[in-house]
């Protein structure tokens, strides 16, 4: 019934991007945000992947970052349909950039497409990867304060996508960025889709990374938003430990951990116990178990309300088939209160 509701909401998006009439909608798109070339430098690089790179650049006067895609230009099978797979990828990319408006998610500035050259201009993070800037520190250094508000700057990106209907299936630290004032949003939409394309054909493994990718992902099983969830639960355990999730295991490896011997990375020992009782709960192998990101963002937002007041964090409650029960945990998601004080001692707001 709730996947039904889910359906009539998002129609508009799936007229939009699923509908006969998508590739002149595409095309209606770009040309919308198409940019113009003569305003756009491009500086340095500042990241690249196998087929495209990021440079850090000015359009006009507003600093931007500039994600160029490079096709195949070869004849033969393999080459065309890399570039139909590129050319499909940056039309989703457009096409839902183009509609996002968030404070958590990165700002579409503009677009260029060339023979097998695809440009899309954002607006430029300039504190880079929240992978850059967790694997630059000491293992099991940020604070519970600092972990909560970067994982609630997640978690309000990601339920804002979820509430439009949108996974994004490769989220992880190097997909989000954070902004001069240490904002985290999410970043690089290219393998995102519709929630009822997830549902409706198996959700392919080449639509994200094995270290952050949940199980029925791995085994190409049809899958809808939990995915993310549990992604969700690995970015989560990456700012409790500024670890890389299974680094001594190869990619490979890592893919028949999970799914084979549901293994996780180890919890943090100096890690608030509601945090690691969240973690648990979003990477959990049942996607039915995982939460909404709507009640992850209100556990978070307690949790946030908890270290300012110097209380306990109350950890998320077990599902539960009782109505009775599912109320009595959600008020206790929502309260805090305690005879018993935490031993923080500053609970002003931290900043990485």
């Amino acid at each position: 019934e709730m996947d039904q509701e889910i359906m009539k909401k998002h129609s508009a998006w799936l007229k939009l991007l699923l509908g006969p009439k998508k590739p002149a909608r595409s095309a209606a798109i770009v040309e919308t945000w198409a940019a113009d070339r003569s305003k756009l430098l491009l500086g340095p690089k500042i990241a690249s992947g196998s087929n495209s790179r990021i440079h850090r650049g000015m359009y006009g006067e507003q600093p931007v970052a500039v994600k160029i895609m490079h096709a195949p230009v070869g004849d033969d099978d393999d080459d065309v349909q890399v570039r139909r797979e590129m050319e499909a990828q940056f039309d989703a990319e457009v096409s839902l950039l183009s509609r996002l408006r968030h404070p958590n998610v990165v700002r579409l500035v503009g677009v260029c497409r060339e023979p097998e050259v695809y440009w899309i201009i954002t607006e430029l993070m300039r504190r880079g990867t929240l992978s850059a800037y967790l694997h630059g520190r000491e293992p099991y250094s940020l604070p519970p304060e600092t972990i909560v508000r970067l994982a609630l700057d997640v978690a309000r990106g990601m339920e804002y996508l979820h509430a439009r209907g949108v996974v994004h299936r490769d989220l992880k630290p190097e997909n989000l960025m954070l902004d001069g004032g240490g904002r985290v949003k999410v970043a690089d939409l290219g393998t995102s889709c519709l929630e009822a394309t997830c549902r409706g054909d198996k959700c392919s493994s080449k639509a994200g990374t094995f270290r952050w990718m949940a199980p029925e992902m791995i085994h190409d099983k049809r899958c809808n938003r939990k995915v993310d969830v549990y992604s969700f639960g690995l970015v989560l355990w990456e700012l409790t430990t500024c670890l890389v999730p299974f680094q001594n295991l190869s990619p490979v490896q890592v893919a028949y951990s999970v799914c084979d011997r549901d293994a996780r990375p180890p919890l943090s020992p100096s890690c608030p116990p509601a945090i690691n009782s969240l973690i648990k709960r979003c990477w959990s192998t049942e996607p039915a178990r995982r939460p909404e990101f709507k009640q992850i963002v209100s556990v978070l937002e307690s949790y946030d309300r908890c270290l300012r007041q110097g209380l306990p964090m109350v950890a998320l409650p077990e599902p539960s088939s009782s109505p009775l029960a599912s109320l009595l945990g959600a008020f206790k998601i929502r309260s805090c209160t305690s005879t018993t004080r935490s031993s923080i001692t500053d609970h002003r707001r931290v900043h990485p």
